[in-house]
């Protein structure tokens, strides 16, 4: 009989009506771009505490680093928006290398982004409560159980969906986005910058060297980690998801280049330095806006969203988890997906492994920011590259430009992905070294071991036509009642033959004997074979006879008595389940585990 397929899923789809959970432009800012948007608070500091290593001098190049970051992110930006064109089903940089780098690339660019998708959520949970400790000292002792909590929740607001998500979070955001601009315009309007003359600068970087400089940049680099996210889900989006995610690609990086710009320009015209205890972004708004009302809002919205900004990883990884589970390269159940567009395995997946990494860590966000920044740029530069292929390959009108785009992507990405492994190599950089080839490793065992099954089925062949064969079926018996007689008449409807199974232990001959009694005295016509082990095991005599039966086709069907509360299961002896669990490691038999329900008498 052929399967006819219910044309109702498509028709849903086509009409609009499975874009319902999916995101707008200003939804993906706020459930993809958190990530970038959030640091804004700790980038500018990361380059501020090493250019401070230099005194006064090595502070003024701030604004130059930043700069230089700046351009690489709106590289960055224009990239992706050619990635997002060129692969609608998302993916990003996995997507790219898989489809003109080959599988081995592929691997290395979805391990990388899985390893910063992770860094992301710790990172990002421990900055917010750290922010949030240092506004309330009471609760610093409690500071992993409140990254705990805050997790939770997160997780909470997207198993109901990633479109939800977003709008929970689009008020945050933009209070967050206003109030850092509101910093910015008013730091700018406020007092008089300093001035610096050409021949102290030149004085200055012979003083500071390349080398912090290089340092301060990779720092600064943990601004980046988020760019890629839109990219790998696209199809997350409304329809049309390639404009609308190009448009959100667009506007997140002209607002990070803004805000990265604005702050940097601002700590050289108020000569912010690092003070403990204080941040670098308090300092800048306390000189661009006082100690008032404003002071506490733009410090309460960056803690919030530093909070929430872990929510760039919640949308972005399952759906790279999904695709990577496609391909066979990670358990098929990341591939799985309920309602509202939820992938509630890559969710999990998430929570899980942000949660050892906080209880790890004690919270310590300064223990995780070091592994940042190093895993998103192999994706960057492989995605870069990848697309360089993929412009020489399919060659449309004015490819060459793009092209140039991408390699000159894939050459700083490069770059910048070198200096900052090895200036954080020592801080902690070395664990990512590590992690990232065991991971390739690992989905190349998944990926080994699916296709042995697949060879095993015969998947792509098309088998003989299915024949019957003669078929028995076994039901382990120990005593004549109601469940019995239902399990023995669902198994003369399931086979050509019907054998009960009572294992007797040779202590036992009485009530052995006493059992064959009552069989006999019952006569359900029905063959009885007592089976005697001297151990007192329950599997192995069972197995032993299944070995001799000839039939083709074996079942063995296991009555069970289904408790009318769950609490009752502690009152059984679970003969079944390590029947069952026997069974299926050492035999090829179908095992059926028939439930018969107890219910209360009305």
């Amino acid at each position: 009989m052929s399967t006819v397929l219910s044309p109702a899923a498509p028709a849903a789809e086509s009409s609009g009506t499975g874009d319902r959970h999916r995101l707008t432009v200003v939804g993906g800012l706020a459930a993809l771009s958190l990530d970038a948007m959030a640091s804004v608070a700790y980038g500018p500091e990361a380059i501020v505490l090493v250019l401070a290593l230099a005194g006064g001098l090595g502070l003024g190049f701030t604004l130059p680093v930043t700069l230089t970051i700046a351009a690489l992110l709106a590289v960055l930006v224009f990239s992706y928006r050619q990635v997002i064109a060129a692969f609608p089903e998302g993916g990003g940089a996995y997507g790219v290398a898989k489809a003109y780098l080959g599988r081995r690339a592929a691997l290395t660019a979805g391990a990388s982004l899985i390893i910063d998708y992770v860094l992301n959520v710790a990172v990002s949970v421990a900055a917010g409560v750290a922010a949030l400790t240092s506004a309330i000292p009471e609760l610093l002792p409690y500071t992993v159980w409140i990254c705990l909590a805050v997790l939770g929740l997160i997780t909470a607001v997207n198993l109901k969906g990633i479109a939800h998500s977003a709008h929970v979070f689009i008020a945050p955001t933009a209070i967050y986005v206003g109030s850092i601009v509101l910093v910015i315009v008013a730091g700018l309007v406020r007092g008089e910058p300093a001035t610096v003359s050409p021949e102290h600068a030149a004085q200055s970087l012979e003083t500071v060297g390349v080398l912090l400089l290089l340092k301060a940049f990779a720092n600064g680099c943990a601004s980046l980690t988020g760019v890629e996210a839109i990219a790998n889900a696209v199809p997350s989006f409304k329809r049309p998801r390639i404009v609308r995610a190009q448009r959100a690609e667009l506007a997140l990086g002209g607002l990070l280049a803004v805000m990265l710009i604005g702050i940097a320009a601002l700590i050289e015209k108020f000569s912010i330095a690092p003070v403990e205890g204080v941040t670098v972004l308090a300092q800048v708004t306390q000189a661009a806006l006082g100690d008032g009302a404003l002071f506490y809002l733009v410090q309460f919205s960056t803690v919030i969203l530093l909070a929430l900004a872990a929510n760039t990883s919640f949308g972005g990884l399952p759906v790279l988890a999904q695709l990577l589970a496609k391909d066979n390269n990670l358990p098929h159940l990341f591939a799985l997906r309920a309602d509202r567009h939820v992938h509630r395995y890559g969710i999990a997946f998430l929570t899980v492994t942000g949660a050892v990494l906080l209880i790890v860590a004690g919270g310590d966000m300064n223990l995780l920011v070091p592994l940042f920044a190093i895993g998103v740029f192999v994706g960057f530069t492989l995605s870069q590259w990848g697309m360089v292929r993929h412009w020489r390959t399919q060659r449309p009108a004015g490819w060459r430009g793009r092209a140039a785009l991408n390699g000159f992507g894939a050459l700083l990405t490069l770059v910048a992905a070198v200096v900052v492994t090895v200036s954080k190599f020592t801080e902690g950089g070395w664990l990512i070294v590590v992690a990232l080839p065991l991971l390739v490793a690992v989905m190349e065992w998944v990926n080994r071991s699916y296709t042995r099954i697949g060879d095993r089925l015969e998947l792509g062949e098309t088998p003989v036509p299915p024949r019957p064969g003669r078929s028995l079926v076994v039901v382990p018996v120990n005593s004549v009642n109601r469940l019995t007689r239902d399990a023995l008449a669902a198994a003369m409807s399931l086979g050509d033959r019907v054998v009960a199974v009572n294992i007797a232990h040779a202590e036992e001959e009485e009530a052995a004997r006493t059992f064959t009694r009552e069989w006999e005295r019952w006569h359900p016509d029905v063959t009885l074979v007592q089976l005697y082990d001297a151990h007192r095991r329950l599997d192995t005599p069972l197995l032993e006879y299944l070995k001799r039966v000839p039939e083709t086709h074996v079942f063995v069907l296991i009555p069970e008595v289904e408790p009318e509360h769950a609490w009752q299961r502690l009152l059984q002896n679970q003969r079944g389940a390590v029947l069952a669990r026997a069974l299926r490691r050492g035999t090829d038999t179908v095992v059926c585990r028939m439930r018969f329900r107890v219910r209360a008498q009305g």
